[in-house]
């Protein structure tokens, strides 16, 4: 259990992948059977209500995608 608490509180980084199409990963879903899956905002996005139904925890760190003025 402890190694799922340190993934979730991890940021993603640069060197995250989206599984789906290989972009930088702002998504990260763990899920109910202890799985992993990480996408980019674009799918992340596409994804969100079918993630929520599987997902014990969502890390969406889309808002780093915002730029600030």
């Amino acid at each position: 259990m402890t190694e799922q608490v340190i993934l979730e509180s991890t940021p993603l980084n640069a060197l995250d992948r989206c599984d789906r199409c290989g972009a930088q990963a702002y998504v990260r879903a763990t899920l109910l059977n202890g799985g992993e899956l990480m996408f980019c905002a674009h799918h992340g996005k596409e994804y969100a209500e079918k993630l929520k139904t599987v997902a014990a925890n969502i890390q969406d760190e889309s808002e780093k995608l915002v730029e600030v003025k």
